[in-house]
């Protein structure tokens, strides 16, 4: 019972700092908030991602990056240029590591009111910080694991945030069904999507990225984090900027 508390407690927890904060806030601005809770949310998304935590700010312009080069070359993790899952892992950390060295040209569009903080990043990237999360998690599964499969499941608490996006980038753009006609391959992944915190309605998100909502366009499609961002709004964490349910494009 402990090991299965801890996996979807971790599952749970990276998942909604990655669409909350890395996707949802530093991608996409559909809220904005003060300095002082994205230095929280930089140390809360470190805490939670582990050792698969990466830069907020990298992560914001590949994404945008995938927005705008959707199913192209230039889009950095797309499943038609990539033979097989792994490959798409590698060719997404390529880029990765391309934009958070400044080694890959970006255009200046996508760089516009990310957040960065250079001095958290140059400890929290370091393989001494992988080492430290990975052997946390294996310590954790020393004390309470009680059968041995239960430690095949430590690769997935090392590579968690991969893990995430691999479901989405993968998966949601060669299965499930849409709501809309785009010129991409986005679909939405499940009827109901509790397992990936609202992140598998790819369709949805693709019509419209800066909407706070991922789901609501049928009766079924629920975001769990959704009633959250209203929450936080309400106590003043962060401040939506379309705070009615009318869906807005996204501009960078």
């Amino acid at each position: 019972m402990a090991i299965l508390i801890f996996f979807v407690a971790h599952w749970y927890l990276s998942l909604f700092t990655q669409t909350f904060f890395y996707h949802r806030y530093a991608s996409h601005g559909a809220f904005t908030m003060s300095k002082s809770w994205e230095r929280f949310f930089y140390i809360f998304s470190y805490i939670t991602q582990g050792s698969s935590y990466m830069s907020p700010r990298a992560y914001a312009i590949m994404h945008r990056m995938h927005h705008a080069y959707t199913d192209t070359e230039l889009d950095p993790h797309s499943p038609r240029y990539s033979k097989n899952v792994v490959a798409m892992m590698m060719r997404t950390n390529k880029f990765y590591m391309g934009i958070y060295n400044k080694t890959m040209p970006v255009e200046e569009k996508f760089m516009k009111n990310v957040p960065d903080w250079p001095a958290f990043d140059k400890w929290a990237l370091t393989w001494k910080s992988s080492i430290f999360w990975s052997l946390i998690y294996t310590g954790y599964y020393i004390l309470f694991a009680t059968a041995w499969w239960m430690y095949l499941l430590i690769p997935v608490h090392i590579l968690m945030g991969p893990v995430h996006g691999t479901i989405v980038n993968w998966f949601a753009h060669k299965y499930g069904y849409t709501n809309f006609k785009m010129n991409n391959t986005s679909r939405n992944l499940w009827p109901v999507d509790i397992l990936m915190l609202g992140e598998a309605y790819h369709n949805n998100h693709h019509k419209y990225p800066s909407s706070i909502n991922f789901g609501g366009v049928r009766w079924h499609e629920i975001d769990p984090v959704y009633p959250i961002i209203r929450l936080l709004h309400w106590l003043g964490v962060i401040h939506i900027k379309n705070t009615s349910l009318k869906r807005i494009e996204v501009e960078f």
